[in-house]
Parts: C-alpha cells; structure tokens; sequence
C-alpha cells in the first residue's frame, strides 16, 4: 500500500465538493476526483449529468469506479489529520459545522459563511483566494443570531436607547444619534441587575404560595362548616332546600378555589422556570447572548395581582335563621352557637406573629425575653428618651404594623382584674393621658370593676356571661372592621364597624396597675392560635 507523501498538502486529497479528505474516490471521464456519496448525491440534483468543475456533460450518467490508487494513498493521509483535530467533548466548545458523524472542535467561525469550521475544514479559507477575504473569529455558537441582519455584520455593540444589540453600522445609520457601549460593559451592568431580578421573581413565587396556603386552607374550612348535620336532625320540613343551598353553596366556593389553585400553581411554575433562566443566563459569560437574553428574562411573565383575590367561605348562619325562625328558641341557640364557631375559625386562619416592642413600653411595664408577655413592675424605670415610647399611659405596642389586608391575634387575660388590648393608630399621643376613643386612634376593649367595655365616647358596655380567659382581635384593614371575640366560649364580643384607616395600625397591650395588695399581677400573654374541629 502506497504511504502519505509527506510533501503533498491536503489540497491534493480533497473533494472539491465536500472540501474533505476523499472518501471512496471516483473518477470521471473529463478526470475529476470527488467522493463517491458527493458526486453521486450532486448529480441526482441535477437535471443532467455534468462535472461540477469544469461542467462537462454527459449523455448518460457515467459508470463510476473507486480509484483504487488515489483512495489508497488519501487514506493515511486522512489519518494523519484526524490524528491532530481535538474531539468536540467539552460541553462548551463550538462544533463543527461541516463535520459528519462526530463533530469536531471548531478553531475559527466565518463571518461571511455564517458557519464553524474545524481545522480541516477551514483549510479552504486559508488556500482559496476569494474565501482568504472571509472575515474569521474565534468559534462563536449560533452564528447566525450574533449577525445584523440588516447589514450582516457582526453584532459587537448595544444600543442604550432602545436596547438592543446592534452593529458597526446600525451606529453610522439608524442608530446614529444614540448611545452606544461594547457588549462586555453592558453586560457587566445587567449582570449586577439579575441578582435583584431574581430576588423579586423568588419574592413572588413565595406570595403566591402563601396566597395558594391560604386557598386550600380556605376550602377545609368551608368543607368543615358545611357539616350541619346535628342541626338537620331538627328540621324535617326544610331539610332537602338546606342541603341543596349548602350543596351549591360548596360546590361554587371550591370551583371558584380550585381554579384559582390552578392559576396559582401555573404561575408559580413559570416564576420557578423563569428563576432557573435567571440563574443559568447569570452564569454564562456570552456577552452577546447575555444582553439579547437579558431583555426578554429583565421582567417577570405575566402574572395575576394577587393581593386583593379571596375565596370567602359560604355563610350558612343568615340563610338558615330565616329558615328556622320558627323553631324552638333552644334550636336558635344552637345554630348562633355554630356560626359563631364558624366565624371564629374563619378569622382565626388570618393570624399573625407579633412581638411587643420595648421601644414603646412605658416604664413601669415588664417585658419577657421573647416579646410576648408584659406586666406591671409598680416602679417606674429610668430608660433613655424615646419619642415612640409611652410615657403616662401603662400601654405598650408591637414591633409589627399593618397597612393592609387582615389580621387576628389572641391575648391571654387569665386571672387578671383589669386589662385592655385591641389596636392603635401610628400617630397616636403617646406623652398624654387623653381619652381612649376610635377619634383619638385607639380601638380597645377594657375589662375593669364595671365589667367589660369597649372605649368610645360614651363607652359601649358589653356583655359579659363567664370570666374571660383568652381574647382574640380581628382586624380587616381596608373594610374598616375591628373585631373581638371570647376564644374559650367562641363567641363573638363587639364589632367596630365603619372604621376609618388611613396609616399603620399596631395591635396595643394594657396590662394595668398592679396594687400593693398584690391584684392584677398576672401579665398579658401573646399566645398562639389553637383551633379546635
């Protein structure tokens, strides 16, 4: 078998076709050598049968044969190349464009082809007189994205004005009168502007997956009012119109939440798909790719503003006083009892965690370490002025404020012989005894000898069947609503209704004086809601 003569360059051994090293090589008779797949696959497109160097035609398509010699001595010399190209196995690198089978690893791509070429394959580039005035860069991906394509150069600046990638160009043209930058600096702006993109789209995903909580949660609930089947035994002649009131009732509340279950789960998976764009686009360091990525990943996808979307629970109570007003007043009893559980259950899944702030406690008041009991000391402290602090009133505020929405919190009063809590407006006198009235920013309830009573101007006594143990505050912000139930008897206390808010509420403790008998030395505790079935 003939060896590779050394002297020979591969210009001797490459189809003109394909611009490879022969493969099977064949003659014709005008004596062209092409592979036999290339010349065979070039005349089945062609209407006759002609040469595609000199373009000699021929009547009838030519028999080929392999040159037995010529595939001889190209086959070592094929070798010989294939031996020095470098496999395309890094996940990055560029493959070749004009490979088959493997691909090899490009070393240059063409500005003008639009195409990467491996060492073998851009040998033409460097022979061919027309192609050696081809523009050659270092391998770039998707070549043809990174072209203008209304000047077909290549894509090297970005437009401030209209945030795009443009060319040399587009600068001397459309984009004359604008500011332009190298890709490299605007991508060094918009890298430090993905860290506070993605932190935004994970600050979203996480709303919605609170408000999604707040659904489902709200779909137990409904389903566990909906068992009325105690107070049915009762009825016999509105039975069937109650079940199928309670039937639709329930059935629209859980259509209404498993849609908007669905919602929330397709936009929490596009945020989280969105997230992953983030942090892959925030690792690479295409700058190209990077900028024309960045304008379409910059904002999140289209989402719902959740803030103000609600299933609200099917309301039983009303409908079924209307029906049973003529039934014994010991049935009465027991439907107020259920709907006022039902109410309380309701409110109780808008709690909050608050913790007092000692900022604002007066000082004769005793905080515990972990914010969430406070008492009389009977001496008053010497504490550093603080504009935010009580300093006649026994009263203290939490560290957390609401603007918005709902929110509930239950205090312990247990063993306590005056007290009083509820929630207090930001801007409230806090250097002052003034009279405790909504007017004067405060929505309170205060337990006393003369029992129990919601402050207002005249106060508003309420009633008062057991010794309280435990009261829970309800607040719904924008409805103007604050509310006060006893939690161990489940009963509601008194509603303000029509409320005013226009500035940060704070829920309020007031554990009153502790007298030298030793009376009302119990502290008010912040305690966690406990729901009962």
């Amino acid at each position: 078998m003939a060896s590779a003569n050394t002297s020979w360059s591969e210009e001797n051994f490459s189809c003109t076709i394909c611009l490879d090293v022969f493969s099977s090589p064949v003659s014709t008779p005008c004596g062209h050598n092409f592979c036999r797949i290339c010349i065979t696959k070039f005349w089945d497109e062609q209407v006759q049968s002609k040469c595609p160097v000199c373009n000699k035609t021929f009547d009838v398509r030519p028999d080929l044969q392999v040159n037995t010699l010529l595939s001889e001595m190209a086959t070592p010399f094929r070798k010989s190349l294939r031996a020095k190209e470098q496999p395309c196995v890094e996940p990055a690198a560029v493959p070749c464009d004009f490979c088959t089978g493997t691909k090899l690893k490009a070393v240059k791509s063409c500005l003008e082809c639009f195409m990467s070429f491996c060492q073998t394959h851009l040998e033409p580039h460097q022979r061919v007189t027309i192609l050696k005035k081809h523009r050659l860069a270092e391998p770039m991906d998707r070549l043809e994205d990174r072209m203008c394509k209304k000047h077909e150069r290549l894509l090297e600046l970005f437009c401030q004005t209209e945030q795009v990638c443009v060319c040399q160009f587009c600068t001397e043209t459309d984009h004359r009168s604008h500011p332009v930058v190298p890709l490299k600096e605007e991508y060094q702006v918009k890298t430090s502007q993905l860290e506070k993109i993605e932190a935004e789209v994970q600050q979203m995903i996480q709303e919605r997956k609170i408000k999604l909580k707040e659904i489902k949660d709200t779909v137990e609930m409904s389903k566990k009012d909906a068992d009325i089947t105690a107070l049915m035994r009762c009825i016999e002649k509105w039975q069937d119109d109650l079940k199928q009131m309670v039937k639709e009732r329930l059935k629209s509340t859980v259509k209404q939440a498993e849609d908007l279950i669905k919602e929330l789960e397709k936009e929490i998976e596009d945020l989280t798909n969105r997230s992953s764009e983030l942090k892959q686009l925030s690792h690479t360091k295409d700058h190209l790719h990077f900028l024309q990525t960045f304008r379409s990943l910059k904002n999140p996808p289209p989402t719902r503003d959740w803030t103000t979307v609600e299933v609200c629970p099917p309301s039983y109570g009303g409908t079924m006083r209307r029906s049973l007003d003529q039934l014994e007043e010991i049935l009465n009893m027991e439907i107020k009892k259920l709907c006022e559980d039902a109410e309380l259950k309701r409110v109780q899944q808008y709690e909050v965690d608050v913790t007092l702030d000692p900022d604002t406690a007066q000082p004769r008041l005793i905080l515990s370490e972990d914010g969430k009991q406070v008492h009389d000391g009977c001496v008053e402290r010497k504490l550093l002025d603080n504009p935010k602090r009580f300093t006649k009133q026994l009263c203290v505020l939490t560290r957390q404020s609401f603007s918005s929405g709902r929110f509930y919190f239950e205090v312990q009063v247990k063993d306590k012989t005056g007290w009083g809590l509820g929630v207090a407006r930001e801007s409230i006198n806090r250097n002052s005894f003034i009279i405790v009235t909504p007017e004067t920013g405060y929505w309170t309830v205060y337990y006393e000898e003369d029992g129990l009573l919601f402050s207002d101007d005249p106060d508003v006594r309420l009633p008062l069947s057991a010794e309280l143990q435990k009261v829970g505050v309800f607040v719904d912000y924008d409805e103007g609503l604050v509310s006060f139930y006893d939690v161990e008897a489940r009963v509601h206390i008194y509603s303000a209704t029509g409320c005013t808010f226009s500035e940060p509420l704070y829920p309020i403790l007031c554990p009153s004086l502790y007298d030298y008998k030793g009376n009302n030395s119990a502290p008010l505790i912040i305690s966690p809601v406990n729901q009962t079935d």
